[in-house]
């Protein structure tokens, strides 16, 4: 564990400001914890991973005296998975006076909060948000997050490819959006290198319904295997068509179509899907009362998001009893300067906020919208 990190002078004045911003805060009854994701639009239930891990995380600390007395108190703020959304959402917690944020769900509308955030000394810490660009070159000193990005998830699935399923033609195809274009095109890219040709990489328009076009350009060129970045309506549309119009292809995508309302969209062609998703936590033994807890409020901590928010929760506490303190810029040096133990594992970040070490793993959808291990 390190014991000291360097205060930059940004850092410093920023520390200063959010001490005097957040002053009442520190008085207050409750601390407030921003949790912020979609709770309207097409990916709804995304959001509502992040807040069951956000909300048994708050419960079981609260039940244990909270924070140096306090009760943590989670504040749901909607930026519907909308990057035009993100600086809404993130200015409605810098006007609440919120110092701490779970959040945001989307890599578009992170990436549009962030500036506004750490402009402002709120921690944020995003259980979710895998594009590179929400951190790579922006010095940012409040920004964390507690999974994995899309350059790791990325190469995970392309290496399984190569040694698992060695495809003989391959398409890649992405929603033109952050996250899916950014794991999609990592994904490409580590196929080439290999030397695998891609017969078709395209973009399709997130919210459209007919693919027909694409899925003929996959059965002219035989495709055999289809990865897509993106989320889980269109890849249901996208397995449910191209069944429909007999293409035998094996799918894969990222932890964006792991979502058990793909089996409504997609029907039996569900079956199969292949899947990157953050390792199952659930089965460390270690996880055992935090898996029970959510299961006594009928909750599943199975998803790809809930135990990455408790997580992202734990720290956020952790950091305040560290510091001492609920400013967020002593809270923030803090997560930059410790590790942690949390249910995902270790948990520290390199200077941009990303963490050390994640792990992906690969995942069989069935049709019944369970899961397995690849075997």
């Amino acid at each position: 564990m390190k014991k000291s990190i360097r205060l930059t002078p940004l850092f410093a004045a920023l520390g200063a400001a959010a001490s005097l911003t957040f002053a009442a805060g520190a008085h207050a009854e409750t601390i407030k914890i921003g949790v912020v994701g979609p709770t309207t639009g097409p990916v709804t239930q995304y959001g509502e991973m992040v807040r069951e891990g956000v909300n048994t995380a708050i419960e079981r600390i609260n039940a244990a005296g909270g924070v140096d007395g306090k009760q943590l108190e989670a504040v749901v703020i909607d930026d519907a998975c909308e990057p035009k959304q993100g600086p809404v959402a993130a200015n409605r917690v810098v006007n609440g006076k919120i110092g701490f944020v779970v959040g945001h769900v989307c890599s578009g509308a992170t990436i549009a909060a962030t500036e506004i955030y750490n402009n402002e000394g709120v921690v944020m810490v995003t259980p979710s948000a895998t594009s590179p660009a929400v951190t790579d070159g922006k010095n940012y000193e409040f920004i964390f997050r507690t999974i994995g990005r899309d350059d790791q998830q990325g190469p995970a699935a392309a290496k399984f490819v190569l040694e698992k399923i060695k495809p003989k033609t391959v398409a890649v195809l992405h929603d033109k959006q952050s996250y899916g274009q950014g794991i999609a095109t990592a994904v490409k890219d580590t196929l080439e290198k290999a030397g695998v040709k891609i017969a078709v990489f395209e973009g399709i328009n997130a919210g459209d319904s007919d693919f027909s076009a694409v899925i003929t350009k996959l059965k002219s060129n035989g495709v055999d295997f289809v990865y897509y970045g993106g989320y889980h309506p269109e890849m249901g549309l996208l397995l449910r068509q191209a069944a429909e119009q007999g293409v035998k292809a094996r799918f894969m995508g990222p932890e964006g179509v792991g979502n058990p309302d793909i089996n409504a969209i997609a029907g039996d062609a569900a079956e199969g899907m292949l899947l990157t998703l953050p390792a199952d936590f659930t089965q460390n033994a270690a996880n055992a009362d935090i898996v029970k807890a959510f299961k006594d409020k009928k909750r599943n901590p199975n998803g790809a998001f809930q135990l990455t928010a408790y997580a992202a929760t734990q720290v956020i506490a952790d950091g305040i009893k560290g510091a001492g303190s609920t400013d967020p810029g002593k809270v923030a040096q803090y997560l930059h300067a410790n590790s942690f133990n949390t249910p995902i594992g270790k948990t520290a970040w390199n200077k941009q906020g990303d963490l050390t070490d994640f792990e992906f793993q690969v995942f069989t959808w069935h049709k019944d919208g369970s899961k397995s291990a690849f075997k």
